[in-house]
C-alpha cells in the first residue's frame, strides 16, 4: 500500500472512500445496499461476486454514470454526486461492453482519443505509440478493429482507458471471454501500473484466479453487501480446512456417498460434486478407508486447499462462480 503520488510538489489523492453507497432501481430490491469500502492510493482491489451481485452497479456509481440513491463516495478527493468532472479527469475505465469502432483502426482510436483528452498535441503521436506497445498492439495498430480477436479488443480498450494518464483505474471484469494468453498479458500490464506507476486499481471479476495473482485486497459482494474483505491470504485463512470433493461413478449412488461424507465434516453446497470441509483432526485417509469399509465407488477424490470460492461458500452458502439471477431490477451485473 503506497501513498499518495506527489508531481511537481502537489498531492495527488489516488483513494476511493465509500460511505453507506445505496443504488435502488424503480420495481426492485437495492441492488447495491448500503456498502463502506476503502481503497487505498496504488492498491489493486479485487470486487468479487456473481453476476447480478451489485459489482458492476457500483462501478458505474464511482465513474459518475449512474448517480447513487444514498450515500457518498469520493474518487481520487472528488464526490462522485457533487464533482463528477473533475471524478472523471482523474480515472480511466475499461467497462464491459468495449466502445470501439469497428470501422476505425486501432491507431485511429488512440488519434481521436487523445483530442477528446486534450492531450497535448506535440505529445499525442507519442503517446499513442507508447501505449501501443505497452499493449502489445503495434503490428495490428492500422487493422480495422473489426479483425481484432477479442483480446486485441480488450487491450485496445485498455490502451485507450489510459490516454490521459488516470491516477485511478476501473476494470470491470476485463478478461472475460479471453483466451489464457491474452489474460496474462492483461494481468501482467495491470500489475505494472500499479507497481510502477502508482496507479489505483479498481478491479471487478468473477475469476478467482484473477484476485489471487493481482489483487492486494478483495471485497465480496453478493445480494448488495459486502460480505467478506480482506487480503486472499487472509479469507483463506478464515476458512482454515481443506475439503473432500467426489465425483460419483453413478448418479443413483450420490445420496449414499453424501451421507458418507457428512460423517466427516460440513457438507458444502455444490452443483459438480459432492463436497464437505473437514473437521479438525480428519484427513483424507479417512475418507478413504470408510469408501472402502462400505465398498463406494467412485470416479474421482480430491483433497483441495481453502479458496476464495469457499471464502464465499462459508459467507453466502454458495459457490461464487455460480450461476446469479439479477437482483436489481435492471441487466445483471
Amino acid at each position: 500500500m503506497q501513498p499518495a503520488s506527489s508531481l511537481d510538489g502537489v498531492t495527488r489523492d489516488n483513494s476511493i472512500v465509500v460511505e453507506k453507497l445505496v443504488r435502488e432501481f424503480k420495481k426492485g430490491p437495492r441492488a447495491v445496499d448500503g456498502i463502506d469500502l476503502y481503497v487505498a492510493p496504488g492498491e489493486i482491489y479485487g470486487f468479487l461476486g456473481p453476476n447480478g451481485a451489485g459489482k458492476s452497479t457500483t462501478v458505474l456509481m464511482l465513474t459518475t454514470l449512474l448517480p447513487p440513491t444514498a450515500g457518498t463516495a469520493r474518487v481520487g478527493g472528488y464526490d462522485v454526486r457533487e464533482e463528477g468532472a473533475k471524478v472523471r479527469s482523474v480515472i480511466g475505465a475499461a467497462l464491459q461492453e468495449a466502445a470501439l469502432d469497428p470501422l476505425l483502426t486501432g491507431r485511429d482510436h488512440l488519434r481521436l482519443q487523445t483530442m477528446l483528452q486534450a492531450v497535448p498535441r506535440a505529445e499525442r503521436k507519442p503517446r499513442q505509440q507508447e501505449l501501443l506497445d505497452r499493449v502489445g498492439l503495434t503490428d495490428a495498430a492500422d487493422r480495422k478493429v473489426r479483425g481484432y480477436s477479442g483480446g486485441m479488443k480488450r487491450r485496445l480498450d485498455l490502451a485507450l482507458a489510459l490516454v490521459h494518464r488516470p491516477r485511478i483505474l476501473f476494470l470491470d471484469e476485463p478478461t472475460t471471454g479471453l483466451d489464457p494468453q491474452s489474460r496474462t498479458a492483461l494481468w501482467e500490464e495491470v500489475a505494472r501500473l500499479a507497481r510502477e506507476d502508482n496507479v489505483t486499481v479498481f478491479l471487478t471479476t468473477q475469476y478467482l484466479e484473477e484476485a489471487d495473482v493481482l489483487a492486494d485486497r478483495v471485497g465480496i459482494i453478493d445480494h448488495g453487501k459486502i460480505v467478506a474483505e480482506g487480503t486472499p491470504a487472509a479469507l483463506k485463512a478464515e476458512i482454515g480446512r481443506p475439503s473432500v470433493h467426489v465425483i460419483p461413478c453413478r448418479e443413483d449412488d450420490r445420496p449414499r456417498i453424501a451421507d458418507l461424507l457428512g460423517r466427516f465434516g460440513e457438507k458444502l453446497g455444490s452443483d459438480r460434486d459432492l463436497a464437505v470441509r473437514l473437521r479438525e483432526g480428519i484427513g483424507m485417509v479417512d475418507v478413504i478407508r470408510a469408501m472402502d469399509a462400505d465398498g463406494v465407488v467412485v470416479d474421482d477424490v480430491e483433497l483441495r486447499a481453502p479458496t476464495l470460492d469457499d471464502v464465499f461458500l462459508a459467507k453466502t452458502g454458495r459457490t461464487l462462480e455460480g450461476e446469479a439471477t439479477g437482483a436489481d431490477g435492471a441487466p445483471a451485473r
